[in-house]
């Protein structure tokens, strides 16, 4: 009967499905059965932490509260009949029935707790994964804003320069030394991009915005004061990327004359409009990618703002980013 039980108990362990309750029932039967004839209740311990190994709920309640039922019900009856095995083993009898209430509980929670941890530790390594695959895909958006800028501007003064070096050798002299600087600009925000120290206000980017605008003989028009902005550098700098992204889109391949910037900050939401005379946003995304744009709602996604594009005699590019209400003292 010893062997046939720890074949059963086994069996238990290694089987699937149904099987594993057609074991342990055997095994159960067998504890009972020992128990009454011989004393051996220490059976119903190894039944015990294998019903706590159980990782089913419901497989879990079920076999607990029949082991629970049919031990308490086995003691009983060998307290009723009077046997003598039961009196001398009394003590241990009460700590094999403590031990049949506790360690299912105390083994299913366990294993419980060290698969959700085993979870936690796979989960930790996912959000690994995806936060080095966020870092990259925001490292070369940046690089896309901050470079696809700088280097049209370039082309454009180094065209300007090279129709001007023959009839306006000054003014070609001049373009080149601003070619020069552009390209200093842009290697110091590459470096300072890549060591992770990069901001940008959204005053300086304007600055660069009538210089890339002027560069391409396209009229700026700006109306509001973005020095006046009261808000987080965080959302400035995710502004000054869109309007550099939006001018970018609008030097390369809107062929418009005349570029209308709005900044306005309302009690609710800040405000960033792009407006083109241009050939509309249809026609710019058959030239491009549309990788630009992508970017900027996925910016301003992770800053609760939007993006709404209209094309009427033109594009206009509409930015909101909502204001964070800051508690006063």
């Amino acid at each position: 009967m010893i062997l046939l039980f720890f074949m059963a108990y086994r069996l238990s362990f290694i089987s699937k499905n149904w099987l594993v309750y057609v074991w342990v029932s055997l095994a159960m039967a067998i504890s009972i059965f020992m128990t009454l004839f011989f004393g051996y209740i220490y059976f119903a311990l190894f039944l015990s932490f294998f019903i706590g190994n159980i990782p089913s709920k419901n497989g879990f309640i079920t076999l607990y509260i029949v082991h629970l039922v049919t031990t308490i019900a086995t003691i009983n009856i060998g307290f009723f009949m009077k046997f003598e095995l039961f009196l001398i083993q009394l003590p241990f009898i009460l700590i094999c029935l403590i031990g049949v209430i506790l360690l299912p509980l105390n083994i299913y929670n366990r294993v419980k707790r060290e698969n959700l941890e085993a979870m936690l530790d796979h989960a930790n390594e996912k959000i690994s994964e995806l936060t080095i695959l966020e870092e990259r895909q925001r490292i070369a958006r940046d690089l896309h804003d901050t470079l696809g800028q700088k280097l049209s501007l370039i082309g454009l003064k180094s065209d300007l320069a090279k129709k001007l070096i023959d009839t306006n050798p000054d003014v070609a002299k001049t373009e080149m030394n601003d070619i020069h600087q552009t390209a200093r600009t842009a290697l110091k925000e590459v470096r300072e991009m890549v060591s992770d120290m990069r901001s940008i206000r959204l005053a300086d980017e304007m600055i660069w915005t009538k210089r890339m605008l002027a560069a391409a003989q396209i009229e700026v028009i700006i109306e509001g004061d973005p020095s006046q902005i009261d808000t987080s550098l965080l959302i400035e700098n995710v502004l000054s990327l869109s309007l550099k992204e939006a001018v970018t889109n609008i030097v390369k391949h809107s062929r418009a004359t005349i570029c209308k910037i709005l900044i306005m900050q309302s009690p609710t939401e800040l405000l960033v409009q792009v407006e083109d005379n241009g050939v509309g946003i249809s026609q710019q995304r058959k030239e491009s990618t549309g990788h630009g744009l992508k970017g900027m709602s996925e910016r301003l996604e992770f800053m609760n703002g939007s993006l709404e594009i209209l094309e009427s005699n033109g594009t206009t590019l509409i930015i909101r980013i909502p204001n964070v209400i800051q508690q006063s003292k």
